[in-house]
């Protein structure tokens, strides 16, 4: 099915990422990005411009990544889709939000660098190539599952 309510957006972190768990188990990771423009000042240089913030969530295995991984002020690229929420404060107050449900993120390598670790995945971890996939590979009469990263 394709997803027709898809944006990326890149910025930086403003606070450390926030990982809690859902009383099923299920980790959750909420931390917010400031989204700086940056336009042409007429001299040949740069202005910077007002900045936009946005809430990002994450789920389960990128949400336990996100909450290691990353921390106030690292610069971002996070791909997902636009979630309208709706509730009623303490007070009474109709209050609503849109933010960013996060498919994939990563931290940006316009200014930096980063050091790939694969973690390891669980026979839970879902299917879809996950890179701590196992597959049978019967070699010398052996029939245990081998990760496909050969670690």
């Amino acid at each position: 099915m394709a997803n027709d309510n898809q944006v990326t957006v890149v910025g930086n972190l403003t606070d450390d990422p926030e990982l809690r768990y859902t009383p099923n188990g299920a980790a959750v990771c909420k931390f917010r990005i400031a989204v700086n423009r940056r336009m042409p000042d007429g001299a040949g240089g740069w202005k910077d411009g007002e900045a936009s913030y946005f809430s990002v969530n994450c789920w389960r295995s990128l949400a336990e990544n996100v909450a290691e991984t990353l921390t106030r002020g690292t610069r971002v690229v996070v791909s997902g889709r636009l979630q309208y929420r709706a509730w009623e404060s303490q007070d009474g107050e109709k209050r609503s939000a849109v933010e960013i449900e996060a498919d994939e993120l990563g931290p940006s390598l316009r200014w930096a660098t980063a050091k790939i670790e694969r973690n390891p995945r669980s026979s839970s971890a879902g299917s879809g190539g996950d890179w701590g996939e196992k597959v049978a590979a019967p070699v010398g009469g052996m029939s245990e599952e081998t990760p496909l990263d050969g670690g």
